[in-house]
């Protein structure tokens, strides 16, 4: 019973919302998603129906998770042939990603999940040195190769704690392993200091300390939204990603 009525009241909040989004708005702006390291484009599986059932066009991106550089360009590629306005999205790594990618002049607002958020000059490696240590980070496992991975206990552990055991297998076998040294690479514009920004602190992240999102939220003057949830908010509570999002694609 109690599941019946919050879903016929979250229903409802979405009927209100999709009336204060003018239809032109949604017609005109692609909704363009970043996935974060250790995911891939079906991350975003659990909102992109939802933002669809609002008439909103939505792109998934796959990043290769080689080097900054080469996800900005696999971002850039999937911005330059919407024929409207952008809203980017980008989750943990995907916010460095989007942090320079929004640079272009379709993208009218940014939306960090649970994400970095450089300035100029910075690299991601170094954004937490003055917050402690997440367990998720100090579990990381690298190969021969120079790529890192999460095993499948941290994956359960500290990336995705409120999900279930089915969807944590699931998210082991589809994660993308990134470059270590990406992590080193320098950020070259800061798009949030010329776009409205929307902000998603995961209070219970054990990926991203939920100090230093805070930090970023107040940094980058974003209207923020904090969540009870794990560091994949858009797995655990689609519905209030997605409904961030459509502020910003009101806005």
């Amino acid at each position: 019973m109690k599941s019946s009525i919050k879903s016929a009241l979250f229903a409802a909040s979405l009927v209100a919302g999709a009336a204060l989004v003018p239809a032109h708005a949604a017609e005109d702006t692609t909704v363009v998603l970043v996935h974060g390291a250790f995911a891939d484009g079906s991350a975003w599986n659990k909102v992109i129906p939802i933002l669809q059932k609002q008439g909103v066009k939505v792109v998934s991106v796959q990043n290769p998770l080689t080097s900054l550089a080469d996800d900005v360009a696999f971002a850039q590629r999937v911005i330059d042939v919407q024929s409207g306005k952008v809203v980017l999205v980008g989750h943990s790594w995907g916010g460095a990603v989007i942090t320079q990618a929004g640079a272009s002049d379709k993208v009218k607002s940014l939306v960090y999940v649970a994400a970095f958020a450089p300035s100029e000059g910075e690299v991601v490696g170094e954004l937490g040195k003055d917050f402690p240590l997440p367990p998720g980070i100090a579990s990381l496992k690298p190969d021969n190769n120079g790529f890192i991975y999460l095993s499948a206990e941290s994956m359960a552990v500290n990336f995705a704690q409120d999900l279930t055991p089915a969807e944590h297998r699931l998210m082991t076998a589809t994660q993308g392993p990134i470059k270590a040294s990406a992590f080193g690479d320098k950020v070259d514009v800061a798009a949030w200091k010329t776009k409205p920004s929307y902000y998603i602190v995961a209070s219970k992240d054990r990926m991203i300390d939920p100090g230093l999102q805070k930090s970023f939220a107040a940094k980058i003057n974003a209207t923020t939204t904090t969540l009870p949830s794990s560091h994949v908010p858009m797995a655990s509570q689609p519905e209030a990603v997605a409904k961030v999002i459509l502020a910003a694609v009101k806005r």
